[in-house]
């Protein structure tokens, strides 16, 4: 088979790493790709990103699966124009991916299918929504409506941290658009975790939990970052809670993706709180997490390639995935700045002398030297027999590794 993949990060080198390991699969095309997907065996980077150009090339080359990684395409309708053209592609359609594209629209639906999820309330006028956390109490979690890179969330603790956090989406338009309208939900306490699934529109097959460490310092302080270490699994999500997730989020989810008619042949993200009260659903994402895939992918023994070709044939409910009975741990190197004004150029030295997978996220080749190009740059991942072996092993390989400015967190794996 001939595979496309879409996307430029951490994901999708992880992504490619994997599909490259199925004996179905003889050539992999990145678009655009990074300096990892460069460097993986059977691939070849193609410096493609509009989606007109895309439909082209995969025609043009008979492209056998196009996967889409990033959030972007899919709210775009890349899927839907596949289709249009005969292609196949695994994603949702635009209309289901407005599960991410817009916070609004998920609460509704949660709401309408029974989800268990936070209070809320929604506004586009910024008047109505500063009279609202005027009365109501904190902590208060506001949410940009529609995509943000993973920055559009804000626990804000009091009301003056509230009123700036509305002024600078709403007003300033910080978002480029994303923040206009917002959600303002309960807050909830507890632990969070990710279960990436994946769907074919009648089966949602969950895979192993995994644990984002989204704040850019130890300790889970600072602004949110699209996430700086995953670990899988999550230790917090035991029987109960799957039980609870099961029964409370993922049947009811499915119930109203089957009711709305969507068009959904893809993977489903649920972020989900373990509380005191329950299990709760912060919010779905329509493609795999960044960095969770980097550590849920290497626990999979399952073939992906066979996996994506039975959602594609609606045939997932006879399909076993089968795991590593292993942990996983995966630390992300960023830019000094990030996620604010950061400055790229700098060349990664080191790599080579990891003895565990480096993924690269924001970095490609110049003149034989590969380059930082983005805030999140690469991610080291390492497994073992427990999470504290895993831990141990991505540290030792990212402390081998420098360029000017990196930085990471030193907590991953041992904070909750």
């Amino acid at each position: 088979m001939k595979i496309l993949i879409i996307g430029n990060g951490g994901r999708e080198h992880a992504i490619a790493w994997k599909v490259s390991q199925s004996p179905l699969v003889e050539s992999i095309y990145c678009a655009p790709g990074n300096g990892g997907t460069k460097d993986e065996y059977k691939c070849v980077n193609l410096n493609i990103k509009e989606i007109d150009d895309l439909v082209r090339f995969a025609k043009d080359e008979k492209i056998d699966l196009t996967i889409v990684g990033p959030e972007g395409p899919l709210v775009d309708g890349i899927v839907d124009r596949f289709k249009l053209e005969g292609l196949k592609i695994f994603g949702p359609s635009r209309h289901a991916a407005k599960l991410e594209g817009s916070k609004i629209f998920a609460k509704e639906f949660m709401k309408k299918y029974g989800v268990k999820t936070a209070e809320y309330e929604s506004f586009g006028d910024l008047e109505d929504a500063i009279n609202y956390i005027n009365k109501c109490s904190y902590p208060v979690v506001i949410k940009a409506d529609g995509l943000a890179a993973g920055k559009g969330v804000v626990i804000c603790q009091n009301h003056n941290e509230a009123k700036d956090v509305l002024t600078a989406f709403m007003e300033k338009d910080i978002f480029n658009g994303s923040g206009k309208r917002v959600v303002i939900e309960e807050y909830l306490e507890g632990v969070e975790a990710s279960i990436l699934s994946i769907t074919d529109g009648l089966t949602i097959l969950p895979f192993i939990s995994s644990k984002d460490y989204k704040n850019i310092y130890d300790g889970n302080r600072g602004p949110n970052t699209g996430g700086m270490g995953a670990i899988a699994p999550n230790p917090y999500f035991n029987e109960e809670v799957s039980m609870q997730f099961i029964r409370n989020i993922l049947e009811p989810t499915l119930k109203g993706i089957k009711s709305e008619g969507m068009d959904y042949t893809g993977i489903i993200f649920f972020g989900i709180m373990i509380t005191q009260k329950g299990v709760y659903l912060l919010e779905y994402n329509v493609r795999m997490g960044d960095p969770e895939t980097q550590a849920v992918l290497p626990l999979m023994k399952s073939d992906f390639v066979e996996l994506i070709l039975r959602a594609l044939d609606k045939r997932l409910s006879c399909f076993n995935i089968e795991w590593r009975d292993e942990f996983s741990c995966c630390v992300v190197g960023a830019s000094k700045g990030y996620p604010g004004k950061y400055e790229t150029g700098f060349e990664i030295k080191g790599i080579c002398k990891a003895e565990n997978k480096i993924f690269i996220a924001g970095a490609s080749y110049e003149n034989n030297n590969l380059i930082t190009t983005g805030g999140r740059v690469l991610c080291s991942t390492a497994t073992g027999e427990t999470l504290k072996e895993a831990t141990s092993r991505a540290y030792e390989d990212i402390n081998k590794i420098h360029f000017e400015g990196m930085y990471f967190r030193r907590d991953i794996g041992t904070v909750n």
